[in-house]
């Protein structure tokens, strides 16, 4: 949660997404968390080397993981429209929250849900 402040009032926000390495599970973990990594880290070796080679290999195969992960993030934010928190109260934003991740899964399974519904009498 984070809070702004306007005028003399606190506003506080939520996000949908926390990030791993902030979670309260994963705090005392000794490991690197590697998304994605720069383009200038790559830059760096020329593009004939061994290693720009197997980077871009490793970026390859992290790349329709990251695709999976954040489509339902971008279906929510166009298709519903959710830019930012407009309840008070974490219980409410919850389950907004909830039930717009529920709706970008039928959005997103919406043709073969009609398929599925052609076939049936």
């Amino acid at each position: 949660m984070r809070s702004t402040k306007k005028d003399n009032r606190y506003y506080f926000g939520m996000k949908a997404h926390i990030g791993v390495e902030k979670r309260p599970e994963h705090a005392g973990r000794k490991v690197v968390w590697r998304i994605a990594a720069r383009r200038s880290t790559r830059k760096k070796h020329g593009k004939r080397s061994v290693l720009y080679r197997v980077k871009r290999r490793i970026e390859k195969a992290k790349a329709p993981m990251r695709a999976k992960v954040e489509h339902p993030f971008r279906v929510i934010k166009r298709q519903f429209g959710y830019v930012k928190v407009r309840f008070h109260g974490l219980a409410k934003n919850t389950a907004q929250l909830v039930t717009l991740f529920a709706l970008s899964n039928l959005w997103m399974a919406r043709k073969n849900l009609r398929v599925a519904g052609e076939v049936r009498p």
